[in-house]
Formats: structure tokens, C-alpha cells, sequence
């Protein structure tokens, strides 16, 4: 029997945005499998205490000019994507950086790969910004895309470079569309995740506002199920797209809920209108992942929901100062 791509040691591969929440995951479960890793990341957002110290960290940005020398030198066999511009607040004000850095560097990096011979890409793509609003249901991979905000233009656009690039330069692909990803390691104040925001909060007593009125709904998945989606496209899903959450909408003022019965939090939250620019709902149909993967979300919201707690409880959250 072949053993699993997975599970054979010694591969380079490369990591962009390696230090920071979802992708440091990813480095530490490569290391894991025996893989030689090596990130791209300015430390923009990411941090260097999420650095793996077995892992090599250029400090770098995927738009300049020197990752292709570095492609060139290293020959990194495969490439995990995740270095982006992420905040969709940030993207609405200044669009023109968001492509920038989502578009322009993704192109960067798209040639770089290409000419080092990279074979295979996985890229960390937005289910929940490409789709637009769900107003019942789940958004599967064949929907419409419908981005409501430069960042979701933005993301779609790499993909469609994505495709282009494995057309026409024989790069091999696959394209992960995540729900909204929470756990340890997030920043409350990077990446505006509503999980770690919550948690911050709740461990200090300080008070929380749930805009529209707590009914927006999202699709949470904890980043140690991401982790697994993306090794599994080692051994499959080449030039597919695949959307990765659970399938459940859950309703914020449900998920403060959770999260107050387990941090025993106190106070009653504020209610407040929806900010210009948010999703009512977003919730992604995985069932693809589940058929061609073997993929499907483990973690049940709770028992996630505790993990990042804890996290954020032994103060595992400061800044590298």
C-alpha cells in the first residue's frame, strides 16, 4: 500500500501568512507529518511567537520581487496560500490596497510558483464574502458568487488568476472557501474574529455589543478542523473548489450564549443595528468536501468554543511586544 502524501516526511513546502492564526496551525500540522516548512509572512498581523521554531520565517511581503528569488532557492514542492488582506472594513475604505495585496501578490506568488516548479497550490479562500447573503439554506460551491465587498472581489479574483494559472502553467490547485474560522491563536484585534472578541472580553468582564440586534448567523468551524481539510487536499481535490464549515448557521447572540455559560461571564450584552457592509446570514453546504475529501467538521461549537477559552484564559493572546 502507498502511504498518504501526508504522511511522507521530508517534503519543503512553503506557507504564506505562516505566523499568523489559521496559518501557523497549518505549519505546526505540516511538522507534524515530518514536512520541512519554510513561511512567508511581513508580520503585518501575524506574530512571531506563532512561529513554529522548527519552521523558517522569511519576513517578508508576497508582493515583492524577492519571492521568486527565494522560490528559486528554496524549490518549495508544494504552496499553502494564506497571506492576505483580511479585514472587510479595511477593505470597503481602501480597495485599492486590498487588491493590492489579495490580487497583485497573489499574482506574485502564482509565478514565482510556476517558474520554481511548485506542484501544488491550496489556497485559503472566503465562503461567506464570495457568496453574499444566504437568506435560507446553504451556499454550495456551484452558487452564484455574489461579493458584497472589495474583499470578496478580491478573493474571487485570485481564484479566477488561481484557474488561470493552472490552465495555462500546469499548477496544480485546489481552493478551500472557509466559513468563519475561530480558535486559538486569533487576534481580537488583527483579525476582528467575533469569537476571540467575545472571549477577550468575557475572561475581563468588560462589556459586549452584538450588532443586529444578535440575529446575524454564521457558519463557525474551528481552525484544528481547517487544519485537516487542508492536509487532506494533499492526496486529492486537485482543480476543485471546496467550501469548509459546518453547515450550521448560528445566530451571534446563540453563540454569546455558549460562550457565557462556559466562561461565566455576567453581564447582559448590548444590542445594537448592523454595521453598513455586514452579512444577515452566511452558511456554507460542505457535503463536496464530505464526498471527495472525506472531509467533515469534528469539533461540535462547544466543545471548540472551550479550547479557545482556555486559550485565551492562560493569556497565550499578547502581542510579541
Amino acid at each position: 500500500m502507498v502511504a498518504p502524501l501526508s504522511s511522507v516526511a521530508g517534503i519543503k513546502t512553503c506557507v504564506t501568512g505562516g505566523a499568523g492564526f489559521i496559518g501557523s496551525h497549518i505549519v505546526d500540522g505540516l511538522i507534524e507529518k515530518g514536512w520541512e516548512v519554510f513561511i512567508l509572512d511581513n508580520l503585518s498581523t501575524g506574530k512571531r511567537t506563532n512561529v513554529n521554531p522548527r519552521a523558517r520565517l522569511y519576513e517578508m511581503d508576497i508582493r515583492s520581487p524577492e519571492v521568486e528569488k527565494v522560490f528559486g532557492q528554496e524549490k518549495p514542492e508544494y504552496v499553502f496560500h494564506l497571506a492576505a488582506q483580511i479585514d472587510v472594513r479595511k477593505a470597503a475604505l481602501d480597495p485599492e490596497f486590498d487588491a493590492g495585496v489579495n490580487v497583485l501578490g497573489t499574482l506574485n506568488l502564482l509565478k514565482a510558483a510556476a517558474d520554481a516548479g511548485v506542484k501544488k497550490l491550496v489556497f485559503s479562500s472566503t465562503g461567506g464574502a464570495i457568496y453574499g447573503e444566504v437568506e435560507k439554506g446553504s451556499a454550495h460551491e456551484e452558487s452564484l458568487p455574489l461579493p458584497g465587498s472589495p474583499y470578496g472581489i478580491s478573493k474571487l479574483a485570485a481564484e479566477h488568476y488561481i484557474r488561470f494559472f493552472g490552465e495555462n502553467h500546469g499548477l496544480k490547485y485546489t481552493i478551500l472557501r472557509y466559513g468563519n474560522v475561530y480558535g486559538p491563536r486569533q487576534d481580537p484585534l488583527g483579525e476582528a474574529g467575533v469569537v476571540a472578541i467575545f472571549s477577550q472580553a468575557m475572561l475581563k468582564e468588560q462589556p459586549i455589543v452584538l450588532y443586529g440586534q444578535g440575529k446575524m448567523e454564521r457558519d463557525y468551524v474551528y481552525v484544528g478542523d481547517v487544519v485537516e481539510a487542508n492536509l487532506l487536499t494533499l492526496g486529492g481535490g486537485g482543480g476543485r473548489t471546496f467550501n469548509i464549515g459546518t453547515g450550521k448557521a448560528t445566530p451571534v447572540n446563540g453563540l454569546f450564549a455558549v460562550m457565557k455559560r462556559l466562561s461565566g461571564y455576567g453581564p447582559s450584552p448590548k444590542l445594537e443595528e448592523r454595521r453598513p457592509g455586514e452579512l444577515w446570514r452566511s452558511c456554507l453546504d460542505c457535503s463536496k468536501a464530505e464526498r471527495e475529501l472525506g472531509w467533515r467538521a469534528g469539533t461540535d461549537l462547544a466543545s471548540g468554543l472551550d479550547k479557545t477559552l482556555a486559550w485565551f484564559k492562560e493569556g497565550k493572546n499578547k502581542s510579541d511586544g
